[in-house]
């Protein structure tokens, strides 16, 4: 069956965006750690994650994908912000200990003009100072639409940073349908030759998760601007391809299309229907 899910709001806690999920026919979620636009984050009630872990199991809710804030920049030419972006992340990446198993999901960064190859190198180095061997978390690199001096808009970028860092396995990739899109590769029309570039580069074993997206933006715009399915640039034909392809059919998909749950529930069902059409023509 699809693992698939939406963005929810955790202002109430895990168990509530667990009863969120199922309600809209998900049977996983993306979630933000603390404020998208701050660090600010909530204390963890740990009566709440319990009760969160039992729903999970009892419902097959899993994995669940944590994002960390847009405003961390671990790749910036300033200290500071390397260093708040390094101590978030590790922040976050403590709390994600009380969920183990999950994902954790960021924007490599921006070289603000230092150029590509250093601020490859920040994000390395400050992966290389968070992730510990004992975490339980698989960290994941997110792809992006290259906008600006954006790093991670190409498929090499991400795999340079990787070839960098120490404890390998607790790093991936989570590919976002909308910004490689919006990057120059055409998963509308080559979606095959997209993927075995992906393999050649990077390698499909790393990667672990897919944010569906439509584009508001014509193929390699560069703008990153998401769109609900069906409504944008890339298609509900194409996205259907993308959820039934055999390379990537097992992986969980996460929605962050501009939706409330009811959308979120209809894009759901969409995106369900065209993969057990698929599984019944195999």
């Amino acid at each position: 069956m699809l693992n698939i899910g939406c963005h929810l709001s955790s202002a109430k806690g895990y168990l509530a965006m667990g009863k969120a999920a199922v309600s809209i026919g998900a049977d996983t979620f993306q979630f933000f750690t603390r404020n998208p636009r701050g660090t600010r984050a909530k204390a963890i009630k740990e009566e709440d994650v319990e009760a969160f872990k039992v729903f999970a199991r009892e419902h097959g809710i899993h994995p669940i994908l944590a994002h960390a804030p847009y405003i961390l920049n671990p790749a910036s030419a300033d200290e500071g912000l390397r260093r708040l972006a390094a101590e978030t992340m590790a922040d976050d990446l403590a709390r994600m200990e009380y969920t183990p198993g999950n994902f954790y999901n960021f924007h490599p960064g921006c070289h603000v003009g230092q150029g590509v190859e250093k601020g490859i190198e920040e994000i390395a180095g400050m992966l290389n100072q968070i992730l510990k061997p004992e975490q339980h978390t698989v960290m994941l690199l997110e792809t992006m639409a290259g906008k600006g001096t954006e790093i991670g808009g190409r498929f090499e970028e991400l795999r340079q940073i990787m070839d960098q860092v120490v404890l390998k396995d607790h790093v991936g990739v989570c590919l976002d349908t909308c910004h490689v899109w919006d990057g120059g590769y055409d998963i509308a029309g080559h979606l095959d030759q997209v993927i075995d570039e992906f393999d050649r580069v990077i390698g499909l074993s790393h990667l672990k998760a897919i944010h569906l997206n439509d584009s508001q933006n014509p193929l390699g715009a560069r703008k990153d601007r998401h769109a609900r399915i069906g409504e944008g640039c890339i298609g509900k034909e194409a996205l259907g391809r993308v959820v039934c392809h055999p390379a990537l059919k097992n992986l969980p998909f996460y929605l962050e299309t501009p939706n409330e749950l009811d959308g979120y529930a209809r894009e759901i069902e969409m995106m369900r229907q065209a993969w057990a059409s698929e599984e019944a023509e195999d």
